[in-house]
């Protein structure tokens, strides 16, 4: 296909593969602090998604198709047969829209962070951050996505985690940011995600606004085999704040569907 964009990535550890697809505005710098347990019992395969950190920079407009796209030529070029799959937030999306795809490559999937199943009410809200955004400038609503994304104990005690996160946004192409959050924004999963037969975790903050406990029990209603985790207090950037937690909750899992 020629539109598929050769992306950046890292392999790591040993053990039955893992991809890790991060999300907007990220790199796969986003899953360090998970690398630590995950590398123990997986081969996990982590990358910059179009755009992102050193991967190359895409031609035009691209919707979640060239995204699923991207990291089924990336499994092919490392000569995966199948793999387990974990995203957060769009790629919470990413990893069933490939599952669904191609679902004899996948033996199951995370979904951290992620959303389906928007009211109207929501739906609103993700578009008015999206056309602020626009409006403002990505800067100028930086932040509020930070109170978003963070507790309030985790921004006093980690300003640094934080400001390299806040970077690495003003870091990325502000059309390439705005493409894949305009994907995130625009993607509804729930009419199909009783397709997707996979295992699945589905993990998610407590008090993530966006992402949110009651998105995610509709997300896990309509999956034919999941499990739903809910981490007391943690909003959207559960990676950062709590990485190593939810590193075990995907070993748990994943090493539960071999026992």
């Amino acid at each position: 296909m020629s539109d598929v964009i050769e992306c950046e990535y890292t392999v790591e550890g040993d053990g039955p593969p893992l991809f890790l697809i991060h999300g907007i505005g990220a790199a796969r710098d986003t899953w360090r602090y998970l690398m630590p347990v995950l590398t123990e019992h997986f081969t996990v395969i982590s990358y910059d998604l179009r755009g992102h950190g050193n991967s190359p920079q895409p031609e035009g407009e691209f919707g979640l198709d060239e995204l699923v796209a991207d990291l089924e030529a990336l499994r092919a070029k490392l000569g995966i047969e199948r793999a387990h799959f974990a995203g957060h937030s769009l790629g919470g999306m990413i990893g069933p829209a490939y599952a669904r795809k191609y679902p004899d490559r996948v033996l199951s999937i995370g979904l951290l962070s992620t959303a389906a199943g928007r009211t109207e009410a929501d739906s609103k809200a993700v578009w008015g951050v999206v056309h602020a955004m626009e409006e403002q400038g990505i800067a100028n609503i930086l932040p509020t996505l930070k109170d978003r994304w963070y507790t309030d104990g985790f921004l006093e005690s980690h300003p640094e985690i934080v400001q390299r996160r806040m970077d690495q946004v003003i870091g990325t192409k502000g059309d390439i940011f705005m493409n894949v959050f305009r994907i995130y924004a625009g993607t509804e999963m729930l009419p199909w995600l009783h397709e997707i037969k996979h295992p699945c975790l589905v993990l998610t903050g407590e008090k993530d606004g966006g992402c949110n406990p009651r998105l995610n029990q509709l997300i896990h209603d309509e999956l034919e085999n999941s499990e739903l985790v809910v981490l007391p207090e943690l909003k959207h950037s559960i990676l950062l704040e709590d990485g190593a937690n939810v590193a075990r909750h995907l070993v748990r899992f994943i090493q539960g569907l071999e026992a």
